[in-house]
Order: C-alpha cells, then sequence, then structure tokens
C-alpha cells in the first residue's frame, strides 16, 4: 500500500497546501506521483475508458468516422485523441491547464501498447513535440478552462465525455461550462459523465466539513484537492437548467455516512442520509428538446 494512502485525512491536506506553495513545475510533481490527473497515460485505461464512453452512448467504433469527440479534463495524456483518431474521429480536449505530458516517447510508446491490442492508432513514430502527435491524430488541446469553450461553434461535437473530472470544476463555473457543453453539442449528440463525489483526500465526506468561503477561496483551489462539493440531485439540477435531459446510467452509495453528521458543515448538514451517500454515479445527457 503506497503511503499517501494511508495518512490522515489532514496531514494529507495540510501536505497538499504546503507542496502546492513550492516553486516546481506540474511535470515535477508528476513524476513522484503527487497531483496526477489520472491514469490516461496507461494503455489499458485509456481503452477500457473509451470503450465505455461509447458503450454508454450506444456507439460502435465505426459510427465515429467523421465525429468530433469532446473530453474534458484530459489530465496528464492525450490518450483519448490517440484512440478516437484510430476510429477517423477528430478530438478536442479542453483542460484548466498544459498538464498533458510532453516526452512523445510516452505516446509512442502508449501507442504501441494500444496498437498490440488491436487498436489502429496513427503513426506518430516520426513525432517530436506533442504538437506533431495533436496534428497527426486530428486533435486540439485547449487548456483554458471556461474560456476554451468560446472559440467553439455551436452543434459541432458529436460526443462529449469526462471521467472524474466534473467535481473540480469550481462550483462558480459550473453551470457555465454545463452551458457551454450543451451550446456546442450536437442536437443529435450525446454526453457521458462519471462523476466522484467523495472527497478526495480519503474516499469520504471530509471536504463537507468546511465552511463555503474558506472552501471556495483560492487558497484551497490551489492547494490540489478541490472538489466543488456539488451534491448529486443539486447536479442533476444543474444539468436540465443547462439544457440536457438525463439518464443515469449508475449510481454507487454508501450505506452510511462514512463521515459524521456531527462533523458536516452547514449547508449540507441539511441533507439526508440517502443523498449524502451517493458516492459516485454515471450519466449520460442529451438535449433536452429531442
Amino acid at each position: 500500500m503506497r503511503i499517501k494512502e494511508i495518512l490522515p485525512w489532514r496531514l494529507k491536506m495540510l501536505l497538499k497546501i504546503i507542496l502546492s506553495r513550492i516553486p516546481l513545475r506540474y511535470t515535477f510533481w508528476q513524476k513522484i506521483g503527487l497531483f496526477r490527473h489520472g491514469k490516461m497515460d496507461q494503455a489499458t485505461y485509456v481503452e477500457n475508458n473509451f470503450n465505455e464512453y461509447c458503450s454508454i452512448a450506444k456507439l460502435n467504433h465505426q459510427d465515429l468516422k467523421g465525429k468530433t469527440v469532446l473530453e474534458l479534463g484530459p489530465g496528464d495524456s492525450i490518450g483519448t485523441a490517440l484512440v478516437a483518431s484510430s476510429y477517423g474521429a477528430k478530438t478536442i480536449l479542453i483542460d484548466v491547464g498544459s498538464y498533458a505530458v510532453e516526452d512523445v516517447s510516452v505516446y509512442q510508446l502508449l501507442a504501441n501498447e494500444l496498437r498490440s491490442k488491436g487498436i489502429n492508432v496513427p503513426n506518430i513514430d516520426a513525432a517530436q513535440s506533442l504538437d506533431e502527435i495533436l496534428n497527426i491524430c486530428n486533435a486540439q488541446y485547449l487548456s483554458n478552462g471556461l474560456e476554451s469553450f468560446y472559440g467553439l461553434q455551436d452543434n459541432s461535437v458529436d460526443m462529449i465525455v469526462s471521467q472524474a473530472v466534473l467535481e473540480h470544476i469550481r462550483k462558480d463555473e459550473f453551470l457555465a461550462i454545463m452551458q457551454e457543453c450543451q451550446r456546442i453539442m450536437n442536437e443529435n449528440g450525446v454526453s457521458v459523465h462519471t462523476i466522484d463525489l467523495k472527497d478526495h483526500l480519503s474516499k469520504a465526506l471530509n471536504n463537507l466539513r468546511f465552511h463555503h468561503n474558506f472552501w471556495e477561496s483560492e487558497f484551497i483551489s490551489s492547494s490540489g484537492f478541490y472538489t466543488n462539493r456539488i451534491r448529486y440531485s443539486k447536479m442533476l439540477e444543474i444539468f436540465e437548467h443547462a439544457g440536457f435531459s438525463i439518464s443515469i446510467v449508475s449510481k454507487n452509495t454508501w450505506d452510511e455516512l462514512p463521515t459524521p453528521r456531527k462533523h458536516i458543515a452547514h449547508p449540507f448538514d441539511l441533507l439526508t442520509d440517502d443523498e449524502l451517500c451517493v458516492s459516485k454515479f454515471t450519466v449520460l445527457l442529451n438535449h433536452s428538446n429531442l
């Protein structure tokens, strides 16, 4: 078991606050396993994620030819672009920073592993930069968060996907980003999102212990463990308000509250146990006017 998995949540929080203030590039923390954004540099993880998106959206791989796939929060890798391009799809990757590994050898190895699984990944052996790989894969990598959407045309995207990303969007930008997703999504398009509602410290509800003003401060949001704390029912309300119809694909729950109710701050303390016990869920979103 890794050390960070057995550390108390308070100590993890303190360490991340301290480490996030050290003026080192994200690539340094990435190499030592801290502040990592997902596992998208692992072939099996990339392939399984993409196949799950398509399965939920009821899209065969051959249906993707000529389509545009947008991934929110690609994290450390542009792996989705490699897989999507092998089926003839264009990819748009949107994040709040340039977190993707720039070492082309990482993607060349990933491509080889995917190819060994029978996926016809584009040949990137001669690529010498991340931009070259993106060009070969017919992909865009945009890293200005909400502003990245503004240059995208209405009804221009066929599938929007994310894996444990929506919970990290700043609370005051969440509705705006979902409205942008609705705007750019083709009227027959689909959106598939898996949302992890657990705290990102000890997989409980310790993030609900804190007052709104403290938690939403720049101090906390820039410390590497921020989640927007939008709970299950409220998030569904926002999806609906943004213009989506909602299908619940799956919902995971705790049998009992993982964090004692007496430690949960207002207004979360007013929520029912059933609401607080939703730990993770996956949704399929369509345009509500269909």
